[in-house]
């Protein structure tokens, strides 16, 4: 049974649980798809994000990792909005691409919301 938090298209219902994340925590493309009844569908969350940089309202990609806290979508940030620099500005230690106290800030979406 969906939540009534979830839209009708995958996209949108990624969109709005990115969306729930809040400032300084960071949460996983894993945990994203399960939490959208679609698990094993992680690098289609990161598909899914890899489209966002334009959505109104924003979506913050940034604080969205994959299952060891690894920064791998970064490449994918268009210039300006690097998304180590934007978890930074919101608290987040990054070290060798990679959130530090990941456990602490890991937000999830099965439980926290």
């Amino acid at each position: 049974m969906k939540n009534t938090f979830f839209a009708n298209s995958f996209e949108q219902d990624v969109y709005n649980l990115v969306r729930a994340i809040p400032e300084g925590r960071v949460t996983s493309y894993g945990a994203i798809a399960n939490a959208l009844g679609a698990a094993g569908a992680s690098r289609r969350v990161g598909w899914v994000l890899n489209k966002s940089f334009g959505a109104v309202p924003s979506v913050p990609a940034h604080r969205v990792v994959n299952r060891v806290g690894m920064l791998t979508g970064a490449g994918h940030f268009p210039p300006g909005r690097e998304m180590a620099a934007q978890l930074r500005s919101e608290g987040v230690v990054i070290e060798n691409n990679a959130v530090v106290d990941f456990e602490t800030r890991f937000w999830n979406p099965m439980t926290d919301l």
